[in-house]
């Protein structure tokens, strides 16, 4: 596996159903009957593509079960080490990294200053010096764990990894502000940093690590990571996800996929005009939600801020008609019971005017400080198992 996992062969239909029965079976596996029985392939499609899978690496005997009539059936599960996303969340100050291994957990994190109006050229080469650290991180986090106990998963590398060796990596999954073209992963004018815009990003940094790159928002990558856990049991709920730190976005889940819009613009929900005489915000428009939330942020003025994120947040669930509101971001994690408390009124209220039996609940997203990196990462495993679009 030094050579890394083939990643076009493993965007097959086919593949992505058999890759997500054994990453869902864990430890236990799964028979080769089994699967062909959950998929509707044929015995020979499932022999022929796990074949490959364990070719690769990917896939290992798991032992044997015993079956109602003939020989015990091999069980297979999933090699959660075989290969690796690293998922990267730029944001106006801070870069916050994982590499999470195919399940998704995260084996290895780092954190370090950034400053994103720096230029594109400082911006790229710091993200990659912290992919090509977190690798070696990782490395010695795998070394270690097969030697017996390693260091926790955001501890520097140890001296059993060796100089120069790394994990192998699918590619890096990069979650920003918005707004940006995911398509291409071509950045537009992120609010206060106009001169991103036309900026190619996701070219710039996999011609630097030699690499496939993904971009997308960051508030999309968050929200790809709360679909793909369901939200209430519900894989296929409609809710949005709203972060508010250092701005304001939305991520858009509409029966259980991330909306990102035709032009992949959707989420903009910091930049809807609430007041028309209101003040400046940094789009060059007046009055937008995100202005007047950190405003009232910026002068300690936290129930204010929730009236408004509230005021905004019922825009939406009258818009959309969603199930759920989630709140994010470092901002409302320095206080979330404010933000919860506070939305959730507002949306009550509106409730009670309509006459609703019940008002869209609010709670604090799960995840925590990482969670957008952790989507970010998502955006390389998730079509890997058929679960999203990436």
């Amino acid at each position: 596996m030094a050579g890394g996992v083939n990643l076009p062969a493993l965007r097959s239909h086919n593949t992505a159903l058999v890759l997500d029965l054994l990453r869902t079976a864990g430890e236990s596996g799964i028979s080769r009957l089994e699967l062909a029985e959950r998929t509707g392939l044929t015995p020979q499609a499932v022999s022929k593509i796990t074949a490959r899978l364990r070719a690769d690496g990917l896939v290992a005997e798991a032992g044997r079960r015993a079956s109602t009539g003939g020989k015990p059936r091999t069980v297979l599960r999933l090699e959660p080490g075989a290969g690796y996303a690293v998922g990267l969340h730029l944001d106006r100050d801070e870069l916050r990294a994982v590499l999470c291994d195919l399940t998704g957990a995260v084996v290895a994190e780092r954190r370090a200053p950034l400053d994103l109006g720096a230029g594109a050229r400082a911006v790229v080469e710091s993200a990659a010096r912290e992919v090509e650290a977190l690798r070696a991180q990782g490395a010695a986090v795998r070394a270690a764990r097969e030697a017996g106990a390693g260091p926790e998963p955001d501890g520097e590398p140890g001296e059993s990894a060796e100089a120069g060796s790394s994990v192998p990596v699918l590619g890096v999954g990069v979650a920003l502000p918005g707004p940006l073209d995911h398509l291409h992963g071509v950045l537009h004018r992120v609010t206060g940093f106009p001169e991103w815009d036309g900026f190619p990003l996701r070219d710039a940094l996999a011609r630097r690590l030699a690499m496939p790159v993904v971009v997308d928002k960051d508030t999309n990558a968050a929200a790809l990571r709360l679909a793909l856990g369901g939200v209430d049991g519900d894989a296929h709920a409609s809710f949005a996800y709203l972060h508010l730190g250092t701005g304001l976005g939305a991520g858009l889940v509409i029966g259980g996929t991330v909306h990102r819009g035709a032009r992949t613009g959707a989420g903009e929900f910091g930049h809807q005009v609430i007041q028309l005489d209101g003040p400046p915000c940094g789009c060059g428009d007046r009055g937008c939600v995100e202005a007047l939330c950190l405003a009232a942020v910026g002068r300690g003025d936290l129930a204010e801020a929730a009236r408004v994120l509230g005021a905004g947040a019922a825009n939406l669930v009258g818009l959309l008609d969603i199930d759920l509101v989630l709140l994010g971001g470092r901002t409302v994690a320095a206080d979330p019971d404010a933000f919860v408390r506070g939305v959730g009124a507002v949306l009550d209220a509106r409730a009670r005017r309509e006459g609703s039996a019940a008002a869209v609940p609010v709670r604090l997203a799960p995840g925590g400080a990482r969670g957008v990196a952790e989507g970010a990462a998502q955006l390389l495993l998730a079509p890997l198992f058929g679960r999203a679009e990436g």
